[in-house]
């Protein structure tokens, strides 16, 4: 246990797979960060974009949304196949010495799916257990555009230690928490001296160009690549209430948000904090995928600041099964909370507020946009 952060450390080996349930001795914990985002990923565009070594595993399975797989029997003709990033044993320079250097590891480049602040990160060795690094770390980078491998390993880059050289443990989710306050929009992922990583999330807050959405005009001010997120649900049973703003259409049913079955009276909603304080014109209840358990009815509400009072800006709406509904507002709604209500419980794939930043909203976007680092 780490006396600063009270995130437990977990070191050495995992027992040998003995059979049954492969997860059944993985290490864990419940990290103080995973309510944040995952900045990388894939569904928001993030990728593996290199690496020095994926001999045994390819590195894009570090960024594979589901949990890793294991099937002791699957073997290839380079070894055993393994879910995840692993890397070829490193030897040292000759017979007098047959071990790697102190120096030596593996690295991967990945490419955020949304610029933003980088509050922890899971590094998990699942199903690795002897084949693990002995340790890792972790730096990021700030870099416009859309820059190319080399471009990034050219040495005018500059790197920040995110996770110092620290020991890690085999088949156990290795958390980090981190302090900078940097938009960051890439890593270097470093294993030392070699081994496997089954998969990287790393959790923090979106934080957009703040030019791109004034060039845009009019966007999605709720939208989490766009720097909008869920802040709170009354229930989370089947599946996260950020889902609801993920990018694109939901492609199946639990790629939205569904809640258990309500025995009372009451009635379910989640509250989103937007990018910043915007002005909205429009917007989409989608049910995609939910049928026979999509929301009944629903209604949106919009509060300015903290402090400020709801507002409902769509007064309940029967919505319909499996359909995506588009309102046009009378009046545009400013604010920078948004709550959905659904009735009297159910779930929606998708809700998308259509606007653009209001002056205050523009400015505080940019000077946090400036504080970060840009």
């Amino acid at each position: 246990m780490s006396a600063t952060s009270g995130i437990p450390s977990f070191t050495g080996d995992a027992s040998p797979y003995g059979g049954g349930d492969p997860y059944a001795d993985y290490r864990t914990a419940d990290f103080p960060f995973t309510h944040h985002v995952d900045l990388a990923a894939r569904t928001l565009g993030a990728g593996v974009i290199a690496a020095n070594d994926e001999f045994f595993a390819q590195r894009e399975n570090l960024l594979v949304a589901t949990p890793a797989e294991f099937d002791p029997e699957h073997f290839g003709h380079k070894g055993k196949i393994m879910d995840g990033w692993e890397t070829r044993r490193r030897r040292g320079s000759g017979a007098d010495h047959p071990w790697p250097t102190a120096d030596d590891h593996d690295w991967a480049l990945v490419r955020l799916g949304a610029p933003g602040v980088i509050r922890g990160i899971v590094v998990d060795t699942a199903h690795f257990r002897g084949n693990y690094p002995q340790a890792v770390s972790v730096e990021a980078a700030s870099v416009a555009g859309a820059p190319t491998p080399e471009e990034l390993l050219s040495g005018d880059v500059k790197w920040t230690t995110l996770v110092p050289r620290t020991a890690v443990g085999g088949h156990a989710a290795n958390g980090f928490e981190v302090t900078s306050e940097q938009r960051f929009t890439h890593l270097r992922l470093n294993q030392h001296p070699d081994g496997g990583i089954a998969r990287l999330r790393v959790y923090g807050e979106v934080v957009p160009d703040p030019k791109w959405l004034a060039t845009l005009g009019t966007f999605d001010v709720v939208a989490l690549a766009n720097g909008g997120r869920a802040e709170d649900a009354s229930n989370l049973f089947y599946s996260p209430a950020s889902n609801t703003i993920q990018p694109g259409y939901s492609r199946k049913m639990d790629d939205g948000w569904e809640t258990r079955r309500r025995r009372d009276n009451g009635n379910d909603w989640i509250r989103y904090r937007l990018a910043a304080q915007s002005e909205i014109r429009a917007l989409e209840i989608d049910t995609a995928y939910l049928k026979g358990n999509s929301a009944g009815w629903a209604s949106v509400s919009v509060k300015d600041g903290e402090n400020g009072d709801w507002v409902e800006v769509l007064p309940r709406t029967r919505l319909q099964p499996d359909t995506n509904h588009r309102f046009v507002l009378d009046t545009p709604a400013v604010g920078t909370h948004a709550r959905i209500d659904i009735y009297p419980d159910g779930g929606i794939s998708r809700l998308r507020l259509f606007g653009s930043l209001t002056e205050q909203g523009s400015a505080r976007l940019s000077a946090r946009h400036a504080e970060s680092g840009e």
